[in-house]
């Protein structure tokens, strides 16, 4: 029931309110109101003649429906005329106030009938020198009090009650608006000392003034309507550039001008209805609340401190953590106190918190030039797509609900945010090859330069390896973890451009590496390192294969740097065994080899030596490289059988079979212990031991089989070399072997000679020996026999 009778109350003073254009006072009622006017009038033309009302000395006063007339001009504040209506006006002013102290039976007997006419006319003078008195700014601190606050202030309470309370202001009406307003000068000085309201009236009734000379003077414009018109725009500019101050400084000051934040919205809302009228400005004053709001809003950010970097490391942090802080107190008072000020139309929050968009974004373009390391690039990437949004700012519980109606994202320029991803990686960029670069002097400082003996891991492998493979792993894994964080677009980024910079990575190495080490060629020191960077690179190579879904151009491209570099650190050790071995081999199969088995021991350390160093080597480059050099050991030893360098006659050829055994099984333990992948060579050193040890000729072809299979590119000219080793040089025998070998030769085909190749590359030295080719019937008849 208190509820509908607030709601009817509620709409009774609406009605009341715009009923006469006034505000009702204690006790008065229309007809009241009208009596008072009407008498008002009847003695207007005695305060006409009033010095005070009067533009001069004998300067007449007209009203608003004569032609031509001129503004009246009011005294300074300063002046020293006094009127007697002023001193009459302050005489009842007190009398009224003490009748008011006193009890009502002393009021009633001061009374007096409304119908005297005498007592009318005083009134009306009166009345009439209350406002001169106004006008000239001399009333009274309550009055200005009045002038000041029209309207109560709603005080703090609960959202309810100050829906309730801007609903009915939004149905609040103009006070009567003064004839004839006061001077340019006067309404200036009320613009200056913040009495809005009345300064606003006045300029309504200057500005009715205009409108109605306007009127009467047609198309044409005298000059004192043009300056009239002059005065207006000039008054109006100064009114607003005085609202957009108090705006601007209304979320800045404790809480100083709060109260003219009211008369600020009436003002504006008042000039809105007047918008196509002529004598006001042309643009919207609301857009102007909103860019005094705006500016209001870019002081606040403006104020807060921004450390010299120089002076502490972490400058941008503090800053954008004052920054958000500063948001979030801003915002709530403006919503615990500030919009209150003003009616539910202006949408006061919503206006702040777009103002708060813009300005940050404009705040952190300028600030941007500034942030040039890593560390704080990403801090200030993360503030904006994360922090900004956060609970600690715009996602706050305190401004809640308001917020769920507005947009939580900072107003930034275009491309702006690119822009700051595109820098954060080209800096990043720079860091990585500065790490990098750090590496190779680390590894210079910690082992080449005072000759260290390189780490084993701890494993059970014991592979020789360095750290710096992890440290860079775990630096650009730091990097892509926290990128994407902010979002996946600048995690590719960030990928995306640590590997291309270490893409880079393992030429520069390897030109330190050399640079630094060269010397120790060929020490086993040398070897030493060689493996440890075939391992660090291997397993680099491996970290950075789990990028490749996201980046396969980039991995694909670092995986050819870093094989190129195990290539050619692996093809220096094979070089170098290679030479270390090279004269060992060429000593093999010759006659001081059947004698002296120095040579071969050489050869079986060196490779022993090797299988040491395969074992340091990780998966699978150690299998590779231990089969190469299988391969290479293989095709020299066997090689130097096919050079025809001697030729084992007189029982020679079973001790030759029997050394080669015995050494072919040396060699295939050293490099089965490599883990060598070329196991079909195992068996070539055997068949042609066979070949060599048997002590019939005719038997050597029933043993060819074997060979011929396994050994695709075991052709005749090879058999030939292996028979002149054996003694088998011509005769019968020798031709019978050949010709088993032919027939062997086409049942096999040519199906497989391209997957096992030994032979096909060995070299050959020409027959000198005419007869060795000749059919058996023609050399019979040159036996002795015959």
């Amino acid at each position: 029931m208190s509820q509908m009778m607030d709601t009817e109350n509620t709409e009774e003073d609406r009605v009341s309110l715009k009923s006469n254009g006034k505000t009702p006072t204690n006790g008065g009622t229309k007809e009241s109101l009208g009596v008072f006017k009407t008498l008002r009038r009847s003695i207007r033309w005695p305060a006409e003649k009033s010095p005070l009302t009067s533009g001069g000395k004998g300067s007449k006063v007209t009203t608003g429906n004569e032609s031509g007339s001129l503004t009246p001009q009011s005294p300074s504040r300063s002046s020293p005329v006094t009127s007697p209506l002023e001193n009459i006006g302050g005489l009842f002013n007190k009398k009224d106030k003490e009748d008011s102290d006193t009890t009502p039976q002393k009021g009633k007997g001061l009374a007096c009938s409304k119908t005297d006419p005498n007592m009318n006319r005083f009134d009306s003078i009166l009345t009439r020198g209350e406002s001169i008195r106004r006008s000239m700014n001399f009333g009274t601190k309550k009055d200005k009090a009045c002038r000041q606050q029209p309207l109560v202030p709603v005080s703090e309470g609960p959202a309810e009650e100050k829906t309730e309370e801007k609903a009915k202001e939004e149905g609040y009406t103009l006070p009567e608006i003064p004839h004839p307003p006061l001077s340019v000068m006067q309404i200036n000085k009320l613009i200056e000392s913040e009495e809005l309201q009345d300064a606003h009236l006045n300029l309504l009734a200057l500005r009715q003034e205009f409108q109605q000379e306007r009127e009467r003077s047609g198309d044409d414009s005298p000059v004192e309507l043009a300056k009239k018109e002059k005065d207006l725009n000039l008054l109006y500019r100064e009114l607003r550039k005085k609202i957009k101050t108090i705006v601007r400084d209304s979320n800045s000051l404790p809480s100083g001008n709060k109260e003219l934040l009211e008369p600020v919205a009436r003002i504006i809302q008042e000039e809105e209805k007047r918008a196509e009228q002529p004598g006001g400005l042309q643009d919207s004053w609301r857009e102007a609340w909103r860019e005094a709001v705006g500016e209001g809003v870019k002081v606040k950010i403006g104020s807060i401190e921004v450390e010299q970097k120089e002076k502490n490391p972490s400058w941008l942090a503090v800053h954008l953590g004052l920054l958000g802080k500063t948001i979030l107190e801003d915002l709530e008072s403006v919503k615990k106190d500030l919009r209150w000020s003003y009616p539910p139309s202006f949408k006061v929050f919503s206006t702040y918190v777009r103002s708060y968009h813009s300005g940050v974004g404009q705040h952190l373009k300028n600030l941007e030039p500034q942030v040039t390391e890593v560390k704080d690039l990403y801090a200030l990437l993360n503030w904006i797509i994360n922090g900004y949004k956060s609970e600690k700012i715009m996602g706050g519980v305190s401004l809640q609900p308001e917020m769920e109606e507005e947009s939580s994202d900072l107003q930034l320029e275009e491309d702006f945010l690119n822009k700051l991803k595109d820098k954060y990686c080209c800096k990043l960029k720079e860091d990585t090859r500065c790490t990098l670069d750090r590496v190779i002097e680390q590894e210079n400082k910690t082992l080449w330069k005072d000759r260290e003996t390189p780490e084993k891991d701890e494993g059970d492998e014991g592979f020789l390896h360095s750290h710096f493979p992890m440290d860079i792993w775990t630096n650009l894994k730091g990097f892509i973890e926290c990128s994407a964080v902010i979002d996946a677009q600048l995690k590719q980024k960030v990928i995306s451009s640590c590997l291309q910079e270490l893409k880079d990575f393992p030429k520069r190495f390897e030109a330190g590496f050399r640079l630094h080490c060269s010397a120790l060629q060929p020490q086993p020191l040398w070897t030493e390192y060689q493996i440890t960077y075939i391992n660090s690179f291997t397993a680099l190579q491996q970290h950075m294969e789990g990028y490749r879904d996201t980046c396969p151009a980039e991995v694909e491209d670092l995986k050819k740097e870093t094989n190129g570099l195990i290539f050619r650190l692996l093809q220096g050790l094979e070089v170098q065994f290679k030479e270390d071995v090279e004269l060992y081999l060429k000593r093999m199969i010759t006659r001081k080899w059947l004698t002296d088995d120095e040579d071969f021991k050489k050869l079986s350390r060196r490779t022993e030596l090797l299988s040491k160093h395969c074992a340091l080597m990780r998966p699978p480059h150690n299998q590779d490289f231990a089969s190469r050099l299988h391969y290479h050991v293989v095709q020299e030893y066997i090689g130097q059988l096919m050079k025809k360098n001697f030729s084992c006659k007189n029982q020679k050829h079973e001790g030759a079979a029997s050394k080669i055994r015995k050494q072919w099984e040396e060699l295939m333990v050293l490099f089965e212990n490599m883990k060598s992948a070329h196991e079909w060579l195992y068996d070539v050193g055997d068949e042609l031991r066979v070949i060599i040890e048997q002590k019939n000729k005719k038997d050597i072809k029933n043993h060819l089989k074997n060979l011929v299979e396994h050994y695709p590119d075991f052709c005749k000219k090879h058999l030939v070399a292996v028979l002149y080793f054996r003694g088998v040089i011509r005769g019968r025998e020798h031709q019978l072997i050949l010709q088993r070998f032919t027939e062997l030769k086409k049942t096999q085909g040519r199906a497989d000679e391209d997957k096992r190749v030994l032979f096909r590359d060995m070299q050959i030295p020409a027959n000198t020996d005419c007869f060795s080719h000749l059919p058996f019937s023609c050399l019979s008849s040159l036996l002795p026999d015959n």
